[in-house]
This record gives structure tokens, C-alpha cells and sequence, in this order.
């Protein structure tokens, strides 16, 4: 169905190929997973099968890319629309017009597809994704997680062959993560549908995928072969298949199940050992810094939420919501897609004015704070970061944030170094991966070295490699004194670094307490090494590793 013939792909101004040697074919029916660290071009790969590349991005192809015979070079992307459907890893790219139900009919209409047939094909998508509720909403009121299963639905609809999906499941959470990939389950076993995905979670997807395309190095050609010999050779593995490494299983195990049926003699190993408890870190002094100090039950707390509500049109957001946030204290904010996580991050950084109740960052109303003031007090990185960057380069970014910030020259790029080494300053923010994007909107916001620090979805589109990067750093900050809230849907990230886990629903705090006490007993926000070990309190690879070592 999908087949690439010695593929090579150099994009204008590039000094080499971003993928080059790609040469393997995707069977019809077949659910296929481009495995590899950030920017190996996996989101090239696949934008070369619905023909964006080159016809959109420009550059230059060479050797021969097909789709059900078609040949994508002399193919332009609306010439294969009736084949191939494809959602990249920014929905807001895809959306043409206001509604759900509208963009769900509008590939359709563009086909020319019969009113009657259109009619029952939508709501044949509501149902399946779940979105019979939001059918007459605005897409633009809607969360980052419920726009992403839009845009799936949008190419659903008219029933394409091929599906190509670029991080399907980064913005949505885990309960609707299983829901979309069960789609895709239904429509490669029951219709044939061939799908062709690239995703860094990879903990949600490896055990669906027929084959593994693993991508190990930028410039490397592609290796092809089932999910299991891949994941032994992979330089990126979820949590499931690194505790079988650390085990020394053998064939690796790809589901919790599999795990669970050998993990006997490991749960005998760990009996009696107990997890290092994360408690809070020792606030320290750092040079050139201000220092944070353990604030008392007198003093202000770094973000202090009282009773807030928060109406939006005609859909309350957020409802009698109470949440203290200490220095050094990391909270990461879980529920299932607009639940108003990221509402109550907006409340934090005066982005939205509350309707009732109270929100203090730093002793004082964000929302009433002047732009300058409001930088040094909380910062957030927002789910799109390109909302942060707007020079032509990432040298000429750090610059910007340098002198925003006030701090000293090379401030912001000794943390892009840190954060995305061997990106070069003459890089166009344009030309860096999602995951590299939003790294780089970090690094920007953290030169500010703000009190209270909000990330909304920190690691979508971070691969376990710059997720490690992005947790050492973040540990860092905590321990220098700053408070971080992180609203994500990433199961690991809490488990690795939360002090605290706040559960949202409805607009409604649920539960607030430790991240052991909130996440064992959650059969959808648990781990996989707590679903593994189980009824041992294990969080992550790591406590293994240290309890063993």
C-alpha cells in the first residue's frame, strides 16, 4: 500500500539530508510505528506519504515514494486526499471551519460525497470518538485533547485507505488515548485500513503495531522488523520493556500483561524493600539567584487558589477550586480532557479573570499584574510553544528572552544547550520538531527564573531521552526553591517527578493528595511499573533499579 524506494529527503538551506537510505513498504492492513529520539524525521517520513513533502514544505526528494500506486511526486497532496488522511501533530493546522460537526463533514464535501452518506459517516465518528457532546461547540472552546480527536475524526470521515497519524495520542488522556487506538484497531483489523503513525508514548501504542520502523539516528536509513526485536535494539523503549531489560526477560514483554505473568521472581527480589519516598527537596542557595526560603503557615505561599470559579460562555470551566502550592513543591494536575486544567493554569498566569474566588501568585492577583511584573513572579509554557516564539532564529530567541528577563547575556541559551543539545543558533524555530519547540519555549520562560513556573502538556512530543533531560532539569528548579504546576496527561512524568497529584473532573478537584496515594490506586493514572509489580507500591524503572542496586 505505502512503499519507499531508497528515499532521500533535503530541505532548502539544509547542509544534508534529514532522512536518507528510507526503503521499506507498508502491507495493506497493516498498523505500522516510526520508532526514534526527536528529530530523526520521523514527522518527514510521513508528511512524503500524503505528499506535503515536497509539494508544501519545499526541498528536494529523491527516489520514489508510492501510495496505492500512486506516485507522490507527480501527485500533489489534494490528488491523494481521497486516499490517504493524515493529522499532523498541531490539529489547529487542520481546522478549516468553526464547528465540530462542520469539520467532521468538511473532507467530505470536498469529495463530493452524498448528503445522506455525509450525515451518517459523522455521526458514525461522534460516536466512535466520542464527541456526541461537543457536536455544536466551537472548536476554539474546546481543549488541546478533545481537538486532537477533531482532527482524527475530520480524516476519518470519508473513509480514506491510508491513514497517517503524527503523535495520535500526545494531547489526549489515557482513558481517551485507549479510545482512539481501538479506532484504530477496529479500522486495520475489520476494514483494511492501512496506518502508518509515529509516536513518542510509546508505553500507549507498541503492543498494537504489526511492524516497527526504527528511525536510531539522524541520517540513518530506517530498520524495519517486528515491535519486539526492535524494542531490544531501540535507543528509545517505554517503561514496560526497560523494566524486561533491567530484568533480563527475554523475548521482551511489550504489554503489562506479559510483564505481569513473569515479574514473579522480581517481586520476590524487591520484598521488603521500599521506594524512596521523593519528598520535598532541600530548598538551596544558588549564586546570582534569588533565594527561596520554606515559607511558614504565616507567609504567602508561592500559588494560593481559594473557592475559584471560572464560567466560560455557558460552560462552567472550573468550580469551587482550592489548591496551595509551596516553594519546591512540584503538582501535576491530571484528568481527562477538558476537565480545566489547563483553566486553572491560565488562572495562575492571569490569562483568564476568575468569576468567583481567588487566585495569588507570589501574594498578588496575576490577572491584575502588569506584563513585567507578571514574568517575574509565574511563567508558562503553554501547550502550542510557537505562541512564545517569534524571531527567525533560536540564537536571536534567547537573545529576546535574555533582555526580557533582564538576566545576563547566555542565560536562555545555556538552557537550550541543556535542553536540546547540538541545536545550533542560526536554527529557524520553524525547522525544530514539536518536542524541540516546545524545549525551546521552556528554556525561554525559565530565563526569567520565575517563583512559580506552569507547563501545560510539558513532554508532548519529547522523546524518554529529552524527557530525562527535561525531569533532571525541572528537579533542579525544585530544588532551588521554585514551585512547579504541570497539567499533563503523561502517567510516567508524574510518577517521576509530582511531589503531589491533583485530580480534576468536571471543573471539580476530586482528589488532592501524594502521588503514590493518588496514582496505585488509579487504574487510568497508574504506571506501568505499578500496574507490573503490583500490589508493591513501585512508581518507576528507577526505584527498581535503585532497590536492586
Amino acid at each position: 500500500m505505502i512503499r519507499f524506494e531508497d528515499v532521500a529527503v533535503t530541505y532548502d538551506g539544509a547542509a544534508g539530508p534529514t532522512v536518507r537510505g528510507v526503503d521499506f513498504e507498508v502491507p495493506e492492513g497493516e498498523l505500522v510505528l516510526l520508532v526514534g529520539p526527536s528529530g530523526v524525521g520521523k514527522s518527514t517520513i510521513l508528511n512524503a506519504v500524503s505528499g506535503l513533502v515536497p509539494h508544501f514544505t519545499g526541498g528536494t526528494l529523491r527516489g520514489r515514494v508510492t501510495v496505492a500506486g500512486r506516485d507522490t511526486r507527480t501527485h500533489k497532496p489534494r490528488e491523494l486526499a481521497d486516499v490517504v488522511g493524515t493529522v499532523g501533530q498541531d490539529p489547529l493546522a487542520h481546522f478549516v471551519t468553526d464547528t465540530v460537526e462542520d469539520e467532521l463533514a468538511y473532507g467530505m464535501e470536498s469529495l463530493g460525497l452524498a448528503p445522506e452518506v455525509m450525515r451518517r459517516r459523522v455521526e458514525e465518528t461522534l460516536d466512535l470518538l466520542g464527541l456526541a457532546d461537543l457536536r455544536d461547540r466551537s472548536i476554539g472552546t474546546l481543549s488541546g485533547g478533545q481537538r486532537q480527536r477533531v482532527a482524527i475524526g475530520s480524516v476519518l470521515t470519508p473513509h480514506p485507505r491510508v491513514l497517517v497519524l503524527d503523535e495520535p495520542t500526545s494531547a489526549l488522556d489515557p482513558a481517551a488515548a485507549e479510545e482512539v487506538l481501538a479506532v484504530l484497531q477496529r479500522l486495520v483489523h475489520d476494514l483494511g485500513t492501512t496506518v502508518l503513525m509515529a509516536e513518542h508514548r510509546l508505553e500507549r501504542v507498541v503492543q498494537y503495531a504489526d511492524q516497527v520502523v526504527l528511525l536510531p539516528a539522524p541520517g540513518a536509513p530506517p530498520v524495519l522488523g517486528a515491535p519486539a526485536d526492535m524494542m531490544a535494539v531501540s535507543p528509545v523503549i517505554p517503561p514496560v520493556v526497560e523494566l524486561g531489560r533491567l530484568a533480563g526477560w527475554s523475548p521482551l514483554p511489550l504489554t503489562v500483561r506479559d510483564a505481569r505473568r513473569r515479574a514473579g521472581p522480581l517481586r520476590e527480589s524487591l520484598a521488603g524493600a521500599v521506594p524512596e519516598s521523593p519528598g520535598l527537596p532541600q530548598v538551596t542557595a544558588v549564586p546570582s539567584r534569588r533565594r527561596f526560603r520554606r515559607s511558614s503557615p504565616a507567609e504567602p505561599r508561592v500559588a494560593e487558589v481559594r473557592d475559584l470559579a471560572v464560567r466560560r460562555g455557558r460552560v462552567d470551566a472550573l468550580r469551587g477550586v482550592d489548591l496551595t502550592v509551596g516553594p519546591g513543591e512540584t503538582v501535576a494536575l491530571m484528568g481527562r480532557n477538558g476537565a480545566g486544567k489547563s483553566t486553572l493554569l491560565g488562572s495562575l498566569v492571569g490569562l483568564v479573570a476568575p468569576t468567583s474566588g481567588s487566585v495569588l501568585a507570589g501574594g498578588a492577583a496575576p490577572h491584575r499584574l502588569r506584563p513585567a511584573e507578571l514574568v517575574r513572579r509565574v511563567g508558562l509554557v503553554p501547550q502550542e510553544p510557537r505562541d512564545l516564539l517569534y524571531a527567525d532564529t533560536v540564537g536571536a530567541e534567547c537573545v529576546a528572552a535574555d533582555k526580557d528577563a533582564d538576566a545576563a547575556p547566555g542565560t536562555c541559551r545555556a538552557l537550550v544547550s541543556e535542553l536540546l543539545p547540538g541545536i545550533t543558533d542560526d536554527t529557524h524555530p520553524r525547522d525544530l520538531s514539536e518536542g524541540q519547540r516546545l524545549a525551546l519555549a521552556l528554556a525561554v520562560v525559565l530565563t526569567a527564573r520565575p517563583p512559580l513556573l506552569l507547563l501545560d502538556e510539558p513532554t508532548r512530543g519529547l522523546d524518554y531521552a529529552a524527557k530525562a533531560r527535561l525531569v533532571a532539569v525541572l528537579r533542579g528548579l525544585a530544588a532551588e526553591g521554585h514551585a512547579l504546576v504541570l497539567a499533563t496527561h503523561d502517567v510516567e512524568l508524574a510518577a517521576e517527578i509530582a511531589h503531589r497529584v491533583v485530580l480534576l473532573a468536571d471543573g471539580e478537584v476530586i482528589a488532592d493528595g501524594a502521588t503514590a496515594d493518588i496514582v496505585v490506586s488509579s487504574p487510568s493514572f497508574a504506571p506501568q511499573v505499578t500496574k507490573i509489580l503490583a500490589p508493591q507500591p513501585w512508581l518507576t524503572v528507577s526505584e527498581v533499579r535503585k532497590a536492586l542496586a
